[in-house]
């Protein structure tokens, strides 16, 4: 069934869903020292409102997570800016998200790299992510599957991003990435503490950097039909 695109309206929101209210995000994540203009543009452009129920819609743009169903969040704008600066840093071609979720990191991520593959473990959420992907024209491919197994048909990747956090990472992960590729991750700590956390390949072996203490759901295992 062809779904009616999206209204003008629709896509640029009214009252607290409106560009004006975009904008005040973006000035906000400028305030919280996110420098990239190609990932300020993008945010400032893109309807994040969609990406949530209609009944939260009003809080799209606000400095929080939102949740989406089945113990799942949007992660808060700050987060997804955050993230998305850190995949772009290495200059990728090839990237793989692992947690496709509402689908707004994939629709940011799609206006900004060449080739995107996305994972989404529940059936539903992919569903969703796919049709208002789809609306949205966003050059992404997803699948649902374990995102721990990552995408061994389609690597290797130049960055992997994982959105929910990890006790362990996965060793599929780590061996789908390219030479000098990067994880971005949330790892969990002994302590409890979870920490954004890049892993770079080189050569044969891994250098592993914390970067900033983060709050993800956790990263499961399986796939939720």
């Amino acid at each position: 069934m062809l779904l009616p695109e999206l209204s003008p309206v629709e896509l640029r929101g009214r009252g607290m869903t409106s560009q004006r209210t975009r904008d005040r995000m973006v000035e906000r994540l400028v305030q919280q020292g996110i420098r990239d203009t190609r990932v300020l543009d993008v945010m400032a452009s893109e309807p994040r409102h969609l990406f949530v129920d209609e009944a939260l819609a009003h809080h799209a743009y606000e400095d929080t997570a939102l949740p989406i169903g089945f113990g799942q969040t949007l992660s808060q704008p700050l987060t997804v800016a955050r993230m998305t600066e850190l995949v772009l840093r290495s200059q990728p071609r090839h990237v793989l998200e692992v947690g496709t979720g509402s689908g707004y990191q994939t629709l940011i991520l799609s206006r900004l790299v060449a080739s995107l593959y996305s994972i989404e473990r529940i059936y539903a959420l992919h569903e969703r992510a796919a049709e208002r992907l789809w609306r949205l024209d966003a050059a992404a491919t997803l699948t649902v599957a374990d995102g721990g197994d990552g995408w061994p048909e389609v690597a290797p990747f130049d960055v992997i991003l994982l959105t929910a956090c990890a006790q362990t990472l996965p060793e599929a992960l780590l061996e789908q990435l390219s030479r000098d590729g990067v994880l971005i991750a949330p790892l969990e700590e002994p302590d409890g503490s979870q920490w954004l956390t890049q892993i770079k390949r080189v050569g044969g072996a891994f250098e592993k950097r914390r970067l900033e203490p983060v709050r993800f759901v956790p990263l499961l295992q399986g796939v939720v039909d």
